[in-house]
């Protein structure tokens, strides 16, 4: 979806607000769109990978909206989840706080990974996607520790 009203609003109403029911609805939404893509072959991937949260973002918010999309969409699409071997390493300004030209400086070396993931095919979870420095960063990493394909599913973007 496009990240403008009112999705811009229930996104914000489940990361800043706590409204963790929307985590359900944003789920059986992506879920039904690749339900209807020809070009997804859903039982082709091995692994779904929230985008990682650092810790201390994590005590702040209290759960990482992303995973909780993920283990939703995980849970009906029969494809296990894992939201341990990857991780922030360093904890950064938010995304949307910096300006565009900013934002890939900011995600440099902010991400790891403690498993070994080669051959996988990984879906990597997020809810909003602005400039895709997040998402490219941690697919690359994912492909450093040896995913032979990542893809990137978002609840919405900006355009």
């Amino acid at each position: 979806m496009r990240y403008d009203f009112p999705v811009d609003a229930l996104i914000q109403g489940l990361k800043y607000r706590h409204n963790l029911p929307l985590a359900t609805t944003f789920s059986h939404l992506l879920f039904n769109h690749l339900q209807h893509q020809p070009s997804v072959d859903l039982p082709a991937f091995d692994l779904i990978v929230p985008m990682p949260m650092h810790p201390q973002r994590l005590k702040e918010r209290g759960f990482n909206q992303a995973l909780e999309i993920a283990r939703i969409l995980a849970k009906n699409l029969h494809i296990p989840l894992d939201y341990q071997s990857c991780f922030r390493t360093k904890y950064t300004p938010p995304q949307a706080s910096l300006p565009l030209k900013e934002r890939v400086k900011n995600m440099r070396g902010v991400f790891d990974c403690s498993k070994n993931l080669s051959g996988l095919k990984i879906v990597v979870v997020d809810d909003v996607m602005t400039s895709g420095a997040s998402l490219n960063t941690l697919a690359e990493m994912l492909k450093k520790a040896g995913a032979a394909e990542v893809e990137c599913w978002i609840i919405a973007r900006t355009l």
